[in-house]
């Protein structure tokens, strides 16, 4: 089945740096935008930043300038590179994949989102 694999969360100071990575796997063929949303206790899920097959980033204003979006488009992986953390950083982030084309020989299917499980990025003192 397809699945997003996260790695990467975990405890941090405020001021210190984190790295989250995402790999799309199983039925997964091609993703066009992957990316990570984050959700903190009693809060909505918002953006924190997405990145095209072609390359184009896509930032949240609270994160731009701090944190930093790659990805590797032949193993449909996708890591953020955090840093200058604050408090209000900490949320359970997810990693998501949009416009992915699953299937095998005997089937696709196009324009399909997926979701991470959560990683949870903690930033305390």
């Amino acid at each position: 089945q397809a699945q997003l694999v996260e790695s990467g969360g975990g405890l941090v100071r405020p001021g210190g740096s984190l790295t989250l990575s995402c790999v799309a796997s199983g039925s997964i063929v091609s993703v066009y935008v992957m990316g990570w949303y984050r959700q903190a206790p009693g809060k909505q899920r918002e953006l924190v930043a997405t990145v095209t097959s072609a390359g184009v980033t896509n930032y949240a204003d609270s994160v731009s300038g701090r944190f930093t979006i790659s990805r590797d488009n032949a193993q449909e992986q996708v890591q953020l590179e955090m840093n200058s953390l604050k408090t209000e950083d900490t949320a359970v982030y997810y990693c998501y994949a949009g416009g992915a084309v699953t299937g095998d020989s005997e089937e696709v299917t196009y324009g399909n989102t997926f979701w991470g499980k959560g990683t949870l990025v903690n930033v305390s003192s």
